[in-house]
């Protein structure tokens, strides 16, 4: 009998240990176990934060032992658990669909928690649509960010890929339009640094992606990826009812990221200049390559040339979506709440 009981617990306790697995381990590492769900996108041996943020050459903002974590609030533990349950209340929060005609729907996504200017465009670029483009425009923030921990769902690829799951359910994926704005440090490896130390976060790289998007019913797709040597998105987003726009070309720096840093210069230019001034995604493009052009010249630096491809289809469907729009008025951008105090390392 307590050998039967003994076994029973034994099993009892596997059994647990696959579901906490399952549900904190990240899919790459439960793929090597036998235990990932078939519908999971692989993860290749991802580049370390390290590397990307090295590769970035930008300064981050965090302590002298080079922690984000704020003293207060919830634990590294704590804040994976709760994932679920704040990704599920984001996508409850999005406003109602407009019946009729094609809906917007925005995705922010700020890769780096060490640096407040992802976290400032993440929040702007939800203002702006929510506050200019009216009732058929609606927005969703995933983001690494010491003050929005208990807040906003993480930028990660899990989360990625489950609040694209919860968007296809409440879209009508081959009318509605996705918006997919992402922002954080590329490399040139075309990888964007996914970072909120000290989880231990996937980074996503240009052909995961396209594999995550694939995985996905969306017909009509904006992607903008602001990050430096962003141009290397494009080969692998494109198509013919997606529109594309990076900030800079495959082997070309971006600037205005660091944490002297408000916005960088594409978010400026695009979010802040030209969508303040026209609803046109891509009249607003030429808008913004104009005056980033400008201020490098003035700064003397090497030329991001924003890169920008147009799918045969997506132009017009982008039109429908403003057909009947009266754009609200301009929204002002400022940089969001300081962060809290970071945690300090324990020797």
């Amino acid at each position: 009998m307590r050998i039967a009981l003994t076994a029973l617990l034994a099993f009892a306790a596997g059994i647990l240990l696959m579901l906490v697995l399952s549900h904190y381990v990240a899919p790459s590492q439960l793929a090597g176990a036998g235990l990932a769900d078939s519908k999971t996108t692989a993860r290749p041996n991802p580049p370390s934060a390290a590397s990307i943020a090295d590769a970035a050459q930008d300064d981050t903002e965090s302590d002298a032992n080079g922690n984000d974590w704020p003293t207060q609030g919830l634990s590294p533990e704590q804040v994976i658990y709760a994932q679920p349950q704040i990704l599920r209340h984001a996508i409850a929060q999005l406003t109602p669909r407009v019946a009729d005609k094609p809906n917007l729907y925005v995705l922010a996504f700020a890769g780096d928690g060490g640096e407040d200017v992802f976290h400032n465009e993440a929040e702007y670029t939800s203002k702006l649509f929510a506050g200019r483009f009216g009732a058929s425009a609606h927005t969703l923030v995933l983001e690494n960010h010491p003050t929005t921990l208990s807040t906003r769902p993480l930028a990660t690829w899990s989360n990625l890929d489950n609040a694209l799951d919860g968007l296809a359910s409440v879209m009508k994926p081959d009318e509605d339009i996705l918006l997919l704005y992402l922002t954080s440090h590329g490399d040139e490896e075309h990888n964007l640094l996914i970072d909120m130390d000290p989880l231990p976060l996937d980074q996503i790289g240009a052909a995961d992606l396209a594999e995550i998007l694939k995985k996905h019913p969306f017909r009509w797709k904006v992607i903008v990826v602001n990050a430096c040597y962003s141009g290397g998105f494009v080969p692998t987003m494109r198509g013919p009812d997606t529109l594309v726009m990076t900030a800079a070309r495959t082997d070309r720096s971006s600037f205005g990221c660091g944490s002297d840093s408000d916005i960088t210069y594409f978010g400026k230019a695009w979010l802040v200049d030209a969508l303040n001034h026209t609803p046109d995604f891509i009249e607003a493009f030429k808008q913004a390559s104009g005056e980033i052009a400008q201020w490098e010249q003035k700064d003397q630096l090497l030329a991001s040339e924003p890169q920008i491809d147009i799918g045969s289809g997506i132009a017009e469907q982008l039109a429908l979506w403003r057909k009947g729009m009266v754009a609200g008025p301009a929204v002002p951008f400022a940089p969001a709440k300081p962060r809290q105090p970071m945690a300090k390392s324990t020797p």
